[in-house]
């Protein structure tokens, strides 16, 4: 299983290249791609959203959030703002998801390196 950023998911579906976007397709393909709530959100109010992209998005299956998910999160938040690194709300949440799941993410979003480095993220190569 793998887990996508809205960031990776924006350029894939806008026609764009890359290896990360070739590890999606394939990741599609073979049924092992899932996404956190968060993203889910995100993408569906991106720009040129078509009710076939938007079906096909539903479709992808979510990581679901498990118990004590918002603590965990804003613990984690904490660590990194403590340190006086860039956590986001909408990236802390992402990441608490694929940290709970232990999921790689793929993405594109630079600022997902500090969960990576302090709190357990695994980010997808």
């Amino acid at each position: 299983m793998i887990a996508a950023d809205t960031s990776v998911l924006v350029a894939y579906f806008a026609g764009g290249n890359g290896e990360d976007l070739e590890f999606l397709d394939r990741a599609l393909l073979q049924g092992i791609l899932a996404l956190p709530p968060v993203v889910l959100s995100e993408i569906l109010c991106a720009r040129g959203m078509t009710p076939d992209l938007q079906r096909r998005l539903i479709a992808i299956p979510r990581l679901e959030i498990l118990e004590g998910y918002w603590e965990r999160a804003g613990e984690t938040r904490a660590g990194l703002l403590a340190r006086r690194l860039k956590a986001r709300l909408a990236d802390t949440l992402v990441a608490q998801s694929c940290i709970d799941h232990q999921v790689p993410l793929l993405t594109r979003d630079k600022d997902f390196r500090h969960f990576a480095k302090h709190c357990g993220l695994r980010l997808a190569q």
